[in-house]
């Protein structure tokens, strides 16, 4: 049966703070892309959008931010790209909702695209198209592109006070964004006063700043993390005056010239901060590209602790099982014999392996002892220490989850980085490696369901899982989102443990590391 499709002058046509904007409805889902809240000069924090005369369309998808690195595709079989137009002015949301009532106060879900704090763009995925979501959840969804790299996150405050938060330039335009949302959502159906965060990788570390920066206070009700918390952000005693005085010493430019970066051209900037990016990390200097800690933002709450605001936001929060997991890893593995595999796991982990498998055997009892090579503990052990410090120091509950769904490829694939994405926005019909009858169906509906639900109530309880209460001291209740669901309790620990004494690295081909040496790095997906 074919859609039904809506566009006319004056249908659908929304009044914003702004001025108007028209979009259209697909099956009844009204839907508006590129819509500006924010406009700012470089490095400069955003400005409100200049009001228009008339109806302005909102039926394309806005400019995403400059990338530092020519995007490449590849497996997009495990992770199906999109890739748009780049332009400096790059603050802009998209929009689904099945409402234009004010009166309907549908939750609003806000999605903040990974990449780090360098890449990424709000529909650099296919499976960040909100419409399903919103469709199967009744909620409203936005999806947020903002300042990245360079552009976001140098710091230039030694060098005028127009560039006081230059360093956070980024994720003022998310706090932007959120204002907007604020000011605007009710005229799309949505409840200012239910809002979530949401966002995987570097969406889910720009959950976790955006909740210790005061200027969000009240924009955000509730945060979802997802595969976003590591070991590698900036320290509370950053300083970005030494790199740019390097970027500005290899242009020949004056320290006085420094307001010349604002007009130099975006690929000689790139230019200027890889060439001296390296030197600059050798010495423990602050390389940019990440939020920094100063009067606006707190700091990542791991180092400096929680504002008392951020104490009281719920969290759900996960990983999945093979985060690194993206090369073809062992082919046809359920054909091997158990010798084969303790070859393997020996050449990798040495005199770890025994205990190894002991561990990995009590974590995981159904799984393929090959899944113990991708294991992944670069984010696994750094969430639970923030759930443990969460659960130790914060009235709002926070709960856990591990994916760790057997993907249908090669003869059977560990959970990846951003494997989840599809399941938690309805997008498995959108993403073929997704779609294994009575199972895939069946596992997008719990765990889209559960982060619907969190949106909604506080609480991911759905009735076709199992009870799922908030972590307490001492007692990590981890949900297992897989064919079978089951809630663990401290399931991984010990296995963590022994993987981080190990010494074994994750495959460092999945990630983008900006500089040698450097202290952060961006997850290429």
């Amino acid at each position: 049966m074919a859609k039904k499709f809506v566009c006319t002058p004056d249908e659908p046509v929304v009044q914003t703070a702004q001025g108007k904007l028209r979009g259209f409805v697909l099956d009844g889902t009204y839907t508006f892309y590129g819509i500006p809240y924010a406009q700012a000069d470089r490095f400069q924090a955003p400005r409100p959008v200049t009001p228009w005369q008339g109806v302005r369309d909102a039926l394309s998808y806005g400019y995403v931010c400059p990338l530092m690195e020519q995007d490449v595709p590849d497996k997009e079989v495990l992770v199906p790209h999109r890739y748009w137009p780049m332009d400096e002015h790059c603050q802009n949301l998209n929009l689904w909702t099945r409402s234009l009532d004010p009166a309907a106060k549908r939750p609003v879900m806000v999605w903040l695209h990974g990449g780090g704090f360098s890449a990424g763009s709000a529909i650099e995925h296919v499976a960040y198209e909100g419409d399903r979501l919103c469709e199967f959840g009744d909620v409203v969804v936005v999806s947020v592109n903002h300042r990245l790299n360079l552009l976001g996150y140098l710091d230039l405050s030694a060098f005028g006070e127009k560039y006081a938060n230059s360093g956070n330039a980024g994720n003022a335009d998310l706090v932007a964004a959120l204002e907007w949302i604020r000011q605007n959502i009710a005229a799309f159906g949505g409840d200012p006063d239910n809002v979530t965060l949401f966002g995987q990788s570097g969406g889910g570390e720009k959950v976790l700043t955006l909740m210790n920066t005061p200027a969000a206070d009240g924009l955000f009700h509730k945060g979802i993390i997802e595969s976003g918390v590591t070991d590698l952000s900036a320290g509370p005693a950053a300083d970005g005056a030494p790199l740019v005085r390097a970027m500005l010493a290899w242009l020949g430019l004056d320290e006085k010239e420094a307001d010349r970066l604002e007009t130099l051209p975006y690929p000689r900037l790139v230019e200027a901060y890889k060439a001296v990016v390296a030197d600059v990390a050798a010495a423990g200097g602050y390389i940019g590209c990440w939020p920094l800690a100063n009067g606006w933002y707190a700091g990542n709450p791991r180092q400096v602790g929680f504002t008392e605001h951020a104490k009281t936001i719920p969290v759900l929060i996960g990983t999945v099982m093979g985060e690194f997991c993206f090369e073809p890893g062992v082919q046809n593995k359920y054909g091997m014999d158990e010798a084969q595999v303790l070859g393997l796991l020996r050449e990798k982990y040495g005199a770890h392996t025994d205990r190894l498998k002991e561990l990995f055997r009590a974590a995981y009892p159904k799984k393929h002892l090959s899944d113990l090579l991708y294991l992944d503990a670069f984010f696994r052990a750094p969430t639970r220490q923030f759930i443990a410090l969460r659960s130790e120091t914060c009235t709002a509950p926070t709960y856990s989850y591990l994916f760790s769904y057997d993907f249908p490829i090669d003869g059977g694939k560990v959970a990846w980085h951003c494997s989840e994405i599809p399941f938690v926005f309805h997008n498995t019909a959108r993403t073929p490696l997704f779609n294994v009858p009575g199972e895939t169906d069946l596992l997008e509906q719990r765990v889209c369901g559960a982060f619907v639900n969190f949106a909604c109530y506080g609480e991911p309880q759905v009735c076709s899982l199992p009870a799922w209460p908030a972590c307490v001291p001492g007692d990590e209740r981890t949900m297992i989102l897989d064919v079978v669901c089951e809630l663990r309790h401290n399931f991984d620990a010990a296995l963590i443990e022994a993987l981080k004494e190990s010494g074994a690295a994750p495959d460092m081909t999945l990630l983008e590391v900006v500089a040698p040496g450097a202290d952060t790095v961006t997850v290429r997906h």
